[in-house]
């Protein structure tokens, strides 16, 4: 903590903001904790300042994070940056519901998509999350998720001109798969180790691929 600083209240939340990178003081190896505040009855949550060695607006600066993908080359003529390999995906393991949407967002994160929070309509099942042009569904029960679910990701995605991506902790039944298939909506299947397995083709492509570039625009609703 950092007695110097006053805290800050948290007006918007965005789950890039919950986490703090801090390295290890054994191996120095960087990992996610989440930041420290307080809540009030009322609603206002505060955020607590942590001591860096480099702040900004009171908290640490983060460090790298070991969930990013490494820094992108130069940029080619026309502003793109040439794709380049990315980093291993760093699993989390998935004891409880808030592990499995971790791990989800960070893999989102691991993807290249930014900006990533709750969304703002709740799924009928699980848990939303939403990040720039994109709408994410996290099951977390026992439950395979059914093509009522998958169908009703899709029809809020399109409502907001957005892909979407399905995760679930019990897979899917054959019939979501093949409505899945048909909208091109990338499934994964979240084992207990924390590791994001693609289910079908859209799932695959997304994970060789990571997020698309800005400006892309969906189609079909999947990646």
């Amino acid at each position: 903590m950092d007695p110097a600083a006053e805290p800050a209240v948290a007006a918007h939340r965005a789950w890039d903001d919950e986490w703090l990178t801090v390295p290890c003081a054994a191996c120095g190896r960087p990992g996610h904790w989440p930041r420290p505040e307080l809540g009030c009855p009322c609603g206002t949550v505060l955020r607590v300042p942590v001591a860096g060695p480099a702040r900004e607006g009171g908290t640490a600066a983060p460090g790298p994070d070991p969930a990013d993908p490494p820094r992108p080359p130069a940029a080619e003529p026309g502003g793109h940056a040439p794709p380049g390999p990315r980093a291993p995906f760093r699993p989390r393991t998935i004891r409880t519901a808030r592990d499995a949407v971790t791990t989800a967002a960070l893999y989102l994160r691991w993807l290249g998509y930014r900006d990533i929070r709750r969304a703002d309509q709740r799924p009928p099942n699980g848990i939303g999350l939403a990040a720039r042009g994109l709408l994410a569904q996290v099951d977390p029960t026992v439950r395979p998720a059914g093509p009522r679910d998958v169908e009703c990701l899709w029809l809020t995605a399109m409502t907001e001109s957005a892909r979407c991506v399905y995760f679930s902790l019990a897979g899917y039944t054959g019939a979501a798969r093949t409505g899945a298939d048909a909208l091109g909506m990338p499934l994964f299947v979240l084992d207990l180790a924390g590791v994001p397995q693609p289910v079908n083709d859209p799932a695959g492509a997304l994970h060789g691929t990571g997020a698309p570039r800005p400006g892309t625009r969906a189609r079909d609703g999947g990646s």
